[in-house]
């Protein structure tokens, strides 16, 4: 026999007795490799992004190739396939995932986005261009998905539940400015772009490069002159020569507004108006404001279904932030039934009296109402009698005032009304409308306060989804127009979760 000529190579142990060292395969991490990959087998059947493919494939996308100007039989580059673009924002926002260059990257290595786009890079300008772009064409895709849901009876519009939610704008606290230093800093923008020239003849730098730095320069003089713009549009809704005079507009984004978050901090922001179908979850109407509070926007959201459906809901439920007489009256007379939240605001009330520094045993309610006489009396017993009448919708206003004499003599004036030197004190008597009335009576019902109780599982569970597991808490675009087709992205993708949810995976728990 021949003796093992091979050499050990021998180490030793942590007790010092000489062991023979194991042989393992060395990681060569420098090497390329050339391999065969099936492309159809990167991702389960039952996988999520092939559910995303197939509902995009079911409608009709042709909003979208109406802007694609290679024809086949004609010389042209082709583009990418909207349809592929749609399905990478849909599966991208369900991971939580809203950056069009962190989507590019992924499509280079992950499987899901590598079975999307057949292992072919995406150039994330495409999807940046794509998302912001085509705005009838999304809301187009958003009704057809609402009309292929509806189809699918996942929609019924028997009752919708609405809420709002505030989504951070592009723009940060800082940025906001008064007048003056916008129009200094649009005047240098101005100057800056005819320092600039013609990027063409550029010597220092490539023409590539002046033109991008050109068009950054032109963007923010755009943005300055809407920043003019939106800053009028403030000092409209201020009162008061020294609020005009003191109203600030971001740089950044012009159309934001500074609104309170829900930690209770202030933010530059958008009201992003969601209406939630309750059969299902499924959003039924999306809408993004500049209003900082809610109660003028139920009777738009009330339009935008009907636009989506060709009709209304039958009831609507939301919190007290919409409960106004204006929208009780205005719903009913839509034929839209309406459970909300209302108060009976002795909250308004004291905090009124508050501010004017009227003492608590001197509040409204202290005095009494005599009909016969159609006067009040006060607790001193003074006598108050009808002074006009004011027409609000809902309610009718009737004033009582006290004689200036007996308040200027009266010893509790200064608890009574103390900021009212000239004339007496006042009391308003408001009757609400038949209607008004009869919503307060609903709302005291069993049947009312039970529907009302469910309106949080349904509407704000939407809204703190969208939050959560979209990430819909900061827009990645500026301006009204664009943080509203990002919002419909958000929307959209999680109309078609639920989708996933209730009806594409049902085929395969089966199996």
């Amino acid at each position: 026999m021949r003796s093992d000529k091979r050499k050990l190579v021998i180490g030793e142990d942590k007790s010092g007795d000489s062991v023979a060292k194991p042989r393992v395969q060395v990681i060569n991490r420098q090497q390329l490799l050339l391999r065969t990959v099936d492309v159809e087998q990167l991702v389960p059947e039952d996988h999520e992004v092939r559910a995303i493919w197939e509902f995009v494939g079911r409608m009709d996308l042709g909003g979208f190739y109406k802007a694609i100007r290679a024809i086949e039989g004609v010389a042209g580059r082709e583009v990418t396939d909207p349809r592929l673009l749609a399905s990478l924002w849909i599966y991208s926002y369900a991971q939580g995932i809203s950056s069009g260059r962190e989507i590019s990257r992924l499509c280079d290595y992950t499987p899901a986005y590598q079975w999307l786009t057949g292992m072919k890079p995406v150039n994330y300008h495409t999807l940046t261009d794509f998302r912001i772009k085509h705005k009838e064409a999304l809301d187009e895709l958003f009704t057809e998905a609402l009309g292929l849901m509806s189809a699918e009876g996942l929609i019924t519009l028997e009752r919708v539940m609405h809420d709002g939610t505030k989504v951070k704008a592009c723009a940060g606290s800082d940025s906001y400015r008064r007048e003056e230093p916008v129009r200094q800093h649009l005047e240098a923008a101005e100057r800056q772009v005819r320092e600039l020239g013609d990027p063409e003849t550029a010597e220092e730098i490539s023409p590539k490069v002046a033109a991008a730095r050109q068009r950054a320069v032109r963007e923010r003089q755009q943005r300055l002159e809407s920043a003019l713009e939106e800053l009028e549009k403030i000092r409209q809704t201020k009162s008061g020569a020294a609020a005009k005079a003191g109203a600030r507009v971001s740089e950044s984004d012009p159309e934001s507004r500074i609104m309170k978050q829900g930690n209770g901090g202030y933010a530059p922001s958008y009201n992003v108006q969601i209406s939630t179908d309750e059969a299902a979850g499924i959003i039924v109407g999306v809408g993004v404001t500049q209003a900082a509070v809610d109660y003028g926007e139920l009777v738009s959201s009330v339009q935008r279904i009907e636009e989506n459906f060709g009709e209304k809901p039958q009831q609507m439920v939301t919190d007290g932030g919409y409960t106004s007489r204006a929208n009780i009256i205005e719903l009913e007379q839509q034929n839209v039934d309406f459970i909300g939240s209302i108060g009976d605001g002795a909250a308004q009330i004291a905090a009124q009296m508050n501010r004017r520094g009227v003492d608590p045993a001197y509040y409204p309610g202290v005095f009494s109402y005599e009909p016969v006489t159609d006067t009040y009396i006060c607790p001193c017993n003074k006598e108050l009698r009808y002074d006009s009448t004011e027409e609000e919708p809902g309610r009718t206003n009737y004033k009582y005032r006290a004689n200036a004499t007996d308040c200027g003599n009266c010893s509790v004036k200064d608890k009574c009304c103390p900021h009212n030197a000239v004339k007496g004190r006042t009391i308003v008597r408001g009757v609400d409308d038949p209607v008004v009335i009869a919503f307060k009576e609903k709302m005291q019902t069993e049947e009312a306060k039970l529907i009302y109780k469910r309106r949080g599982a349904v509407a704000e569970f939407t809204n703190a989804w969208l939050k959560e597991k979209i990430g819909l808490r900061q827009f990645c675009v500026r301006g009204l127009i664009k943080a509203g087709m990002e919002t419909l992205w958000a929307c959209l993708t999680c109309n078609i979760k639920q989708w996933i949810r209730l009806r594409w995976k049902v085929k395969y728990a089966s199996t």
